[in-house]
């Protein structure tokens, strides 16, 4: 037997630390090479780093939250004679990792609505039994696992290739928790928790990983960024009109169009006068640049927190192109298959509560863009047109701009172009 010390290897793009987010093993576990070993966080995404060889686990360095530099030693292994020497090189050489699609690509802005979890009845007992290999899933998925004690051997996957996804952990997680009733009275039944007790309980949770990262983008957001937030009301009385008439010619079963690709097309529009709204500020070298392309931002909550998949060249895509787009990226953000590009990238961003949208929002600049858009609830009401009173379908913009280099007159104006735009929403399709 011999001792093989891996180091925290290269992991790519300048890395020069990395965060630990969670082990999967600890002293005593015996792992196989290629099993996930640890997840780590760099500044550019959460990374699952396999174990390099066969062995029982002697060691590990630091903790949830912890900060380990590249080259330093992350985990020391038992191996077997001979192992270690066959493959010490690989590891000495900094092996770069791929990184799993848990991007580091976070707005500091309100997105729209994760999916639904899915449960089901049943009981442990029901579980099947344990699947040999490794266990398909997202870096998400196996930290949950690993923080409920939930053996992902056991959970069936309702995924491509039996791949296990959210919904599929979550149930089996509901279905385990479901109590099995006693005779009341019966040996071993627990009293009932006191109100009191229940109400004096605290949980702490550690801020790591993701959820670290958004909050230290989000306060940097606010604090450097001084922000001008302008409110308009338009009527979508017509554009929902429009968007009934192009779903209703849609397949059954097929996806339709929501608000956000009409937004998306007009803003398109709009930033061909505004272009200091499509823009970067490099607060290193000083300088504002301006992208001639639109790179869409579309802010999206998912169950690791809010990220931004960017829908690339935004300016060459049809109504339904846009759509398609923003559909495609916004699910592979949640289920974590987004690359590293599809990640990055955007030079303007939008965002939606959908249904919670409320009424008015201050949405926060996605650094280092300097406009991002928002979008309310849609909702009836009486308006007066023409000295009569009509019942018309409204719905609020929320903006926010980084006030340095967007005046607030041009903010107005650009907000009053996407106002004309979606209150006349044939003009969207007219170039001019």
């Amino acid at each position: 037997m011999s001792r093989y010390v891996f180091n925290l290897p290269d992991l790519g793009e300048g890395t020069v630390e990395a965060e630990i987010v969670s082990w999967r093993v600890k002293p005593g576990d015996t792992v196989a090479e290629d099993d996930v070993i640890v997840e780590v966080m760099t500044e550019k995404a959460a990374v699952e780093v396999p174990a390099p060889v066969s062995g029982q686990v002697v060691s590990t360095t630091g903790s949830p939250g912890d900060t380990v530099p590249v080259g330093a030693e992350l985990i020391v292994l038992e191996t077997a004679a001979g192992t270690a020497a066959a493959t010490a090189a690989s590891a000495t050489a900094g092996t770069t990792i791929p990184t799993a699609a848990t991007a580091a690509s976070v707005a500091a802005a309100d997105g729209s609505g994760a999916g639904q979890v899915a449960t089901a009845a049943g009981s442990p007992a029901d579980a099947p039994a344990a699947r040999a290999g490794r266990v398909a899933t997202s870096p998400s998925v196996r930290r949950r696992a690993h923080e409920a004690g939930v053996d992902l051997t056991r959970v069936p996957g309702s995924g491509p290739h039996g791949r296990i996804v959210a919904q599929d952990l979550e149930a089996f997680i509901v279905r385990r928790s479901q109590p099995q009733p006693l005779p009341h009275g019966a040996p071993g039944a627990a009293p009932a928790r006191p109100a009191a007790a229940v109400a004096a309980a605290t949980e702490e949770i550690k801020v790591i990983g993701l959820r670290r990262l958004i909050a230290q983008r989000m306060s940097e957001a606010k604090r450097n960024i001084p922000h001008f937030a302008y409110v308009e009301e338009i009527d979508i009385t017509e554009l929902e009109s429009l968007r009934k008439h192009l779903n209703g010619k849609q397949e059954r079963g097929a996806p339709t169009l929501t608000y956000l690709p009409f937004l998306a097309l007009a803003l398109v529009r709009a930033l061909r006068r505004f272009p200091q709204c499509n823009a970067h500020y490099d607060a290193q070298r000083g300088v504002i640049i301006r992208h001639g392309a639109v790179h869409l931002g579309v802010a999206t909550q998912t169950p690791d927190g809010l990220k931004v998949p960017v829908v690339h060249n935004a300016q060459d895509r049809s109504l339904w192109s846009l759509a398609a787009e923003m559909r495609r990226v916004s699910e592979a953000a949640r289920s974590n298959k987004a690359t590293r590009e599809e990640l990055s990238g955007s030079t303007i961003t939008i965002t939606s509560l959908g249904r919670l949208g409320g009424i008015a929002s201050t949405p926060i600049i996605n650094a280092p863009e300097v406009a991002i858009i928002g979008v309310n609830r849609a909702i009836e009401k009486p308006v007066v047109i023409g000295g009569a009173i009509a019942i018309r379908l409204t719905m609020n913009l929320s903006s926010s701009f980084d006030h340095r280099f967007v005046d607030g007159y041009d903010a107005a104006a650009m907000i009053q172009a996407l106002k004309e735009a979606l209150e006349h929403p044939a003009t969207i399709f007219i170039d001019a």
